[in-house]
């Protein structure tokens, strides 16, 4: 498949499938005409990388973490010091911005359910995921 219909179905933009590809975080086979080709397993790579730099990793971490997931697969050792260094340090931020998003929604919950909202919080809890 082309660029195009990767971003498409990642729920990304060629240009940020692009800049995953100057990160060296997605390498796409080329063709003869040296258009990139992309496969079921970019998509899911995409979608990953796209989840971790949601989750407030910097990319040169989202490389290491797909490195070691690579590895870990392929059930190979790795993961030397300075990684698991920088990987400690990133899942304190991340823990943090976690309990910070999770009181957010606690107070949220509770102002909807103390007010004339509360049918608004009693539908979204009851629809599907």
């Amino acid at each position: 498949m082309k660029i195009g219909e990767l971003a498409t179905r990642a729920g990304v933009s060629p240009r940020l499938v692009r800049y995953y590809e100057q990160q060296g975080l997605l390498a796409p086979t080329r063709q003869a005409n040296g258009y990139r080709a992309y496969d079921e397993q970019h998509v899911a790579r995409v979608i990953r990388i796209a989840g971790l730099v949601q989750a407030g990793l910097p990319t040169r971490l989202v490389k290491e973490v797909l490195e070691l997931e690579d590895a870990a697969a392929d059930e190979r050792p790795s993961c030397p010091r300075t990684v698991a260094d920088m990987l400690a340090h990133e899942l304190t931020g991340i823990e943090e911005r976690i309990a910070c998003l999770s009181r957010s929604r606690d107070t949220i919950r509770d102002y909807l359910a103390r007010t004339e909202h509360a049918a608004l919080l009693s539908e979204r809890e009851a629809a599907p995921a």
